[in-house]
């Protein structure tokens, strides 16, 4: 991948590996306690396993110091881009950027997202990203979500006041709990 990390796909975990290696075809063998990266049979990563999806595990010395690989893809593009559909989905980018250690972890994520532009239309994203800074979720899985099952076009559910508990001398009450 372009950001410098390797997925196993059991896992569906990225795994860095150091920049030189970036657009190269590279080996992973796993163990149930590590995923060691090969590139012409010399090993050129090794990581501790972990099994949460969608996730990175970053090496800080495998990262470009002037990060040329993804000299097309910066955060300011990303920003711009969501900005021409609509400030909340700049906003949701925003926070999707900063939610990763390295910003390029989150490249793809902004790639996905805004390219649903083009499948649901601006409006449906732009509702989705409303939806879901609302529930605090940033991650492209949660647009996907809320426009696959169309929450987006659905009306918000205003809080539902209840009614008070009538006064029964069988119910404690809150003074009861002190």
């Amino acid at each position: 991948m372009k950001n410098g990390h390797v997925c196993l796909s059991q896992d569906k975990h990225y795994y860095s590996v150091p920049h030189q290696y970036i657009g190269k075809k590279v080996k992973l063998l796993f163990s149930s306690q590590s995923v060691e990266i090969y590139y012409n049979y010399e090993r050129i990563a090794c990581h501790q396993r972990l099994k949460s999806p969608y996730n990175y595990t970053t090496e800080k010395d495998h990262m470009a110091s002037t990060h040329r690989f993804v000299s097309d893809w910066t955060p300011e593009r990303f920003l711009s881009w969501a900005a021409s559909i609509d400030e909340n989905v700049r906003q949701y980018i925003y926070c999707i950027l900063n939610k990763k250690q390295h910003v390029e972890q989150a490249y793809k994520s902004c790639v996905g997202i805004l390219s649903m532009a083009k499948k649901y239309g601006n409006k449906r994203l732009i509702d989705a990203c409303k939806r879901a800074i609302e529930y605090d979720m940033y991650s492209y899985k949660a647009v996907e979500m809320i426009l696959k099952r169309g929450l987006d076009q659905q009306a918000q559910e205003t809080q539902e006041v209840l009614p008070l508990m009538p006064e029964h001398e069988n119910i404690r009450g809150k003074n009861y709990y002190k």
